[in-house]
């Protein structure tokens, strides 16, 4: 790679790594599963840079490599080690987290998350990629490798299953109701 290359792929690779692991949580991915399917992902793109920056859409281009490794990850059954995040309760390092109502915004994250667990996959996958990733139709059907109609079918029916779950009803006003 080239100099010029480098400082690209690594200004893509920062704007992209919270987005990726956001999306393997939503997914269904715990956290340091996320992290490590995010960092492979981002390793792929890196050895397929050319390809990367040549696709219509890059962001969308990457996003298919993590679904791909989470669908890859998910065909093993193996289940040793399972690590625990202690530092969830206080925040990253074991720092407690400023600002805000801490315990409101874990009660509405964990509540998202439990919801979104609930939801088939190709329906959550679905979700994430539109609602959290801001994909479009067309570019969460390329990730997918699917039509834009599935899509769009699978999405309403995610949203008609999400807008009855108990768990979300305190994020919804007296209005919505």
């Amino acid at each position: 790679m080239t100099p010029e290359e480098t400082a690209d792929f690594e200004a893509f690779m920062t704007a992209r790594w919270a987005g990726l692991v956001r999306a393997a949580v939503l997914m269904g991915a715990d956290l340091h599963a996320a992290e490590d399917l995010a960092q492979a992902a981002l390793v792929d793109s890196h050895r397929r840079w050319g390809r990367v920056q040549g696709a219509r859409d890059p962001a969308a281009y990457v996003h298919r490599i993590l679904v791909n490794r989470m669908r890859a990850s998910r065909r093993r059954r193996w289940r040793g080690e399972v690590p625990t995040d202690l530092a969830a309760q206080h925040g990253r390092h074991g720092v407690p987290c400023a600002g805000g109502d801490v315990a409101e915004s874990v009660s509405v994250s964990h509540g998202v998350r439990e919801a979104l667990a609930r939801l088939p996959l190709v329906q959550r996958q679905v979700v994430v990629l539109r609602h959290f990733c801001d994909l479009s139709e067309q570019q969460t059907a390329e990730v997918l490798d699917i039509a834009a109609g599935t899509v769009k079918s699978r999405l309403s029916r995610a949203m008609a299953a999400l807008a009855t779950d108990p768990l979300l009803s305190p994020l919804r006003t007296d209005a919505e109701r």
